[in-house]
């Protein structure tokens, strides 16, 4: 194999990698009530991130409290995309999901090493710049915000009925005469 072709597959596969891990904005039903949620939720775990890095919780706090009704919406909204696809592991399956979602950035904060907060802390006037929540789901659409996963955010699967679930395994007992 050449060492264009090494090249190539490696950047293959790259890019296959990136785009399973951090792609939510390329999902094929576009704009939806959980999709909004998700970006939200990342860019504050992101804000979050950056004051904890940057000793910025006060510009962190400002933040949450301009937006403490719109963030408390979309948790909810995470919430109910949780149960409806999860079921009873809902609580576990989200806690998973914000402890990737902070992981993943707070290693992409560490990889940036001391430029992380020059890049990042300008978020934080952004946001303060934005009047509405409807400003807010706006940027958060636009801004390339690392998420751990790709979630499919257009719909919840289904939950089985009872007629469609596995029916559970009957066992005999077997008298010995």
């Amino acid at each position: 194999m050449s060492c264009f072709s090494r090249l190539l597959a490696a950047g293959v596969l790259a890019a296959g990698v990136l785009h399973s891990s951090y792609s939510l904005a390329a999902t094929p039903c576009g704009h939806s009530p959980a999709h909004e949620a998700f970006d939200v939720q990342a860019l504050k775990s992101e804000l979050m991130v950056t004051a904890l890095s940057c000793s910025a919780q006060d510009r962190y706090n400002s933040f949450v409290a301009k937006f403490r009704s719109n963030l408390l919406d979309q948790e909810q909204k995470l919430n109910t995309y949780f149960r409806n696809t999860y079921g009873r592991s809902a609580q576990r399956e989200h806690d998973d999901y914000i402890t990737q979602l902070a992981n993943v950035q707070s290693e992409k904060g560490l990889s940036a090493g001391t430029i992380f907060c020059q890049q990042r802390l300008a978020m934080f006037d952004e946001v303060n710049a934005l009047d509405t929540t409807e400003d807010l789901a706006n940027y958060t659409e636009a801004k390339d915000v690392t998420q751990p996963a790709s979630f499919e955010t257009c719909a919840a699967p289904a939950t089985p009925s009872r007629a469609t679930r596995p029916a559970a395994r009957k066992t005999r007992s077997v008298r010995k005469a």
